[in-house]
């Protein structure tokens, strides 16, 4: 029997595999300078793309890599990112 291959971008790591996704994210933005009411309510969060590979998630977090050492299960470029920041995430096909 034939062993269907993933559609789906993924890096193998010891023996696990870690699944490519786009994730959407709102990062809050600030200004130290003074401001008017107009100003303020201009003031908004920027809508930020990040992609990498998912290390890991649970309920209130996600734990992304983009980097790793081909040789060992070692990790680079780590980021966490708390689930209430996100808002879409797509796992990218190959």
């Amino acid at each position: 029997m034939r062993r269907k291959k993933s559609k789906y971008k993924h890096a193998e790591i010891g023996g696990k595999k870690y699944y490519f996704y786009k994730i959407v994210w709102k990062d809050p933005c600030g200004d130290s300078g003074h401001a008017d009411a107009a100003e303020m309510k201009n003031l908004t969060p920027a809508t930020m793309i990040s992609q990498a590979y998912i290390f890991a998630k649970d309920n209130k977090h996600v734990w992304t890599f983009a980097s790793y050492d081909a040789d060992a299960a070692v990790f680079s470029d780590r980021n966490v990112f708390p689930k209430c920041i996100i808002s879409k995430m797509e796992k990218i096909k190959i």
